[in-house]
């Protein structure tokens, strides 16, 4: 019996001793999209040296900034300006409770009538806050007034604000 364990001992022995502790670092390509628009980025990790490095980008959902928050300061919606339009006015400050720099854009999820919409709205931000600094905050404002021949609004809600990481 005591052969047996000695011998038991050797070949675990062996064994942990031939494993490779060799890591490597790898790139990750992966991509992903918003409003028709297509965003990539590269992630590193590391990986035992005999694993393969990635040959396709990968596919994934947009990565959105955790420890966000944000304050609304001004959400004005004016149904009829008195011109044949209404007007959305609104500023909002992003809140970045992260220890790291961002890059993004503000997404916005807003509710007209009955109709629930996210986007940009990059076209009439006068401060867009494409970057915010690490616990820091960034006041994002917009402006525009639209014509009752492109669209009649009864009423404009502010849902929700995210932030989408870009790099």
């Amino acid at each position: 019996m005591k052969k047996l364990t000695s011998l038991l001992v050797l070949i675990s022995l062996i064994v942990l001793s031939s494993c490779d502790d060799c890591m490597k670092t790898i790139t990750i390509p992966q991509f992903y999209f918003f409003n028709g628009q297509s965003y990539s980025r590269d992630i590193a990790q590391e990986v035992p040296c005999d694993f393969p490095d990635p040959t396709e980008p990968e596919l994934i959902e947009p990565p959105l900034l955790g420890n966000f928050s944000y304050e609304v300061i001004n959400f004005t919606f004016t149904p009829d300006t008195g011109n044949n339009s209404f007007k959305l006015e609104f500023a909002i400050k992003l809140k970045n409770g992260n220890n790291f720099d961002v890059t993004g854009i503000p997404i916005f999820t807003l509710k007209n009538d009955d109709v629930t919409v996210s986007g940009s709205y990059d076209n009439n931000l006068i401060n867009s806050c494409n970057q915010i600094a690490a616990n820091s905050e960034c006041t994002v404002t917009y402006s525009a007034e639209e014509s009752f021949d492109i669209a009649m609004v009864n009423s404009i809600e502010l849902i929700n604000v995210e932030y989408l990481l870009t790099n």
